[in-house]
């Protein structure tokens, strides 16, 4: 009975030593807690109904060598572990130096290999990830809607079976775009995703440089579910008259995320107004509205969250941090 005793406590003890570990990474995320999200009502919600809040992060454009190099796990297990992170928005730009729409074939399929490094990396660790068509320069969102077809037809397929993934469809349409010329847009580009998706949250931008959530709110695109409209500020330029537009979509029952904010000027640029940001996550943190910062990268502007002299791509420490990435912490954390 001894003999057999012991030999059954050896193969446990064995079992215990070389049978892989479950992937506690997958099983104790905040994916996995949350599952595939949905709006209901004006609010973002879980598998269980239960509302969710964003807390992210946007890389700086991955056309670009202050953007991509950041693309990694460890550096997403990082922000995920040490600064709070649960979200993680990959920024594409389209018409911008090595845009989708302005680089060669070779140049879209390396864009293509790093939305999917970063989809991989963040899925792994339990993290939401927002595929993010940066329009800028191209103003509107129309002047590319043939390219953005394409992409989003080929990324939504691609990614059909995943439950972490939003589509941001038109960063900031800005100049003379009007929300008709959005709507127009988004009707086309949400018909392609839900062939593919029909549960995925779509998040919409809005005019002016997606500020004009009020006026998205008088007139949102219906017979859609599960969509979004974005806002995005940057403290020190928007102040009490863009939170007050918040206000106003908030109480017109728009479902609002803020995929982009910063705590220095518009330009990226400038001094801080950490009171003015404090204002904003206050606010967003009443409504229980997810938001997005601006950029993991070591770039020399006030908007970037690493110092220019830090020149890891994972593993930062306080002394890496930037004036807006130790704000960012604290906030998070």
């Amino acid at each position: 009975m001894f003999k057999k005793l012991n030999c059954a406590i050896i193969i446990l003890t064995l079992l215990v030593i070389f049978l892989p570990a479950p992937d506690t990474e997958a099983a104790y995320s905040f994916t996995a807690k949350h599952g595939q999200l949905s709006v209901k009502k004006s609010q973002l919600v879980d598998k269980n109904g239960r509302a969710v809040q964003l807390k992210g992060v946007s890389t700086h454009g991955i056309n670009w060598d202050t953007g991509y190099p950041y693309v990694n796990e460890g550096s997403f297990k990082t922000i995920r572990d040490k600064w709070g992170v649960n979200t993680v928005r990959l920024a594409m730009y389209t018409e911008e130096y090595n845009g989708y729409c302005v680089t060669d074939d070779a140049g879209r399929e390396k864009l293509i290999d790093t939305i999917d490094a970063g989809v991989k990396a963040a899925s792994k660790l339990g993290m939401y990830v927002i595929i993010d068509w940066h329009v800028l320069s191209d103003q509107n969102p129309l002047k590319h809607q043939k390219e953005a077809a394409a992409f989003f037809k080929k990324i939504s397929k691609k990614y059909s079976a995943y439950n972490n993934i939003l589509y941001e469809i038109c960063n900031e349409p800005n100049g003379a775009t009007t929300w008709e010329d959005i709507k127009l847009y988004a009707r086309k580009i949400i018909n392609i995703i839900r062939k593919n998706n029909s549960k995925a949250v779509i998040i919409v931008g809005t005019p002016t440089w997606s500020q004009d959530v009020d006026t998205a709110s008088l007139d949102p695109l219906k017979d859609y579910s599960n969509i979004m409209y974005s806002v995005h500020f940057y403290a020190a330029t928007h102040q009490d008259s863009y939170r007050q537009k918040l206000k106003t979509a908030y109480k017109n029952g728009l479902p609002v995320i803020c995929t982009e904010f910063g705590t220095c000027d518009a330009s990226g640029n400038g001094a801080y107004d950490f009171k003015s940001a404090n204002k904003w996550i206050k606010l967003m943190d009443k409504y229980n509205i997810g938001y997005v910062c601006w950029s993991l990268s070591n770039k020399d502007e006030s908007a970037s969250l690493l110092n220019p002299s830090c020149t890891k791509t994972s593993g930062f420490k306080t002394s890496d941090l930037s004036p807006q990435g130790k704000w960012l912490v604290k906030k998070y954390k």
